[in-house]
């Protein structure tokens, strides 16, 4: 098996200072991750919600990326040898990233069922990464009948923020694996226990809320990983590469020695 690819979440941790986001994709990329991620969306295109009146609408216009920011994170990302990544909301969104010459694109969990989305994504992107956060099976079972297997990677997710260990449920991904060629987790819990455990699964790619402070403002902050969990998690996933390795049933080669000297000490017995 190979190693699961890596997405630092970065979203809106940033509150829309570019000097904050490009530190943390430096540190991203220092820790191992393969894609840097964000989000793109329209604060005008938002409908009326309870984010009216709870501060999130304010926290959504500061941390709102426009075109040129978009293409200075990108250019940041390159020169940091990482991939840029980010989420589309909405036909409008996916459009511009396209128009940014992107490749990959993330559908969020709360855009599963929006068919317009995740066609054009299939048609325009060589990668398309789709969370199944809020989806019913009906939901599912018609996602995969629109995506293109062999450019989509669709994620396990629970979208609650933070999200329990109790109610993670990574049984879940095996029954996206009997729909999709390649799955991946995309975790909502704090730290990097249930990432880890999901590695038995023979996921295609972990996603992780990312920060460099726990103490800056917004609610995926507070849960975020840190760079030093996000290193850790990057040389675990190694690791389990490599004791997963199939070398067959017969003995290797290492034990040569201790087959010709030992196996034969107690013949007389």
């Amino acid at each position: 098996m190979g190693s699961p690819q890596l997405i630092a979440e970065i979203g809106w941790n940033h509150m829309g200072d570019v000097d904050l986001a490009a530190s943390m994709i430096c540190a991203a990329s220092q820790a191992g991750a393969t894609w840097a991620k964000f989000q793109t969306w329209r604060v005008d295109r938002l409908s009326p919600g309870p984010w009216d009146n709870d501060g999130r609408r304010q926290i959504y216009e500061k941390a709102e990326l426009c075109t040129e920011q978009h293409l200075l994170l990108i250019n940041i990302c390159k020169r940091n040898h990482i991939k840029f990544l980010s989420s589309a909301f909405s036909l409008d969104d996916a459009r511009l990233l396209s128009s940014l010459g992107q490749e990959a694109i993330k559908i969020p969990s709360f855009e599963v069922a929006n068919t317009k989305l995740i066609k054009y994504a299939r048609d325009h992107f060589s990668r398309v990464i789709v969370s199944t956060g809020t989806a019913t099976r009906s939901e599912i079972e018609d996602l995969s009948l629109i995506v293109d297997p062999q450019n989509t990677t669709v994620m396990h997710c629970v979208s609650s923020y933070p999200c329990s260990l109790e109610t993670i449920n990574l049984p879940r991904i095996k029954h996206l694996k009997s729909l999709f060629p390649s799955v991946g987790f995309s975790d909502h819990t704090a730290g990097i226990t249930a990432a880890l455990f999901s590695l038995s699964y023979d996921i295609d790619i972990i996603e992780k809320h990312f920060t460099v402070d726990n103490r800056l403002p917004g609610r995926d902050n507070k849960f975020a990983i840190l760079p030093d969990e996000l290193s850790e998690l990057s040389r675990q996933i190694i690791n389990y590469s490599k004791v997963s390795v199939d070398l067959g049933i017969d003995y290797q080669p290492i034990e040569l020695e201790a087959r010709r000297i030992y196996r034969g000490r107690f013949d007389n017995e």
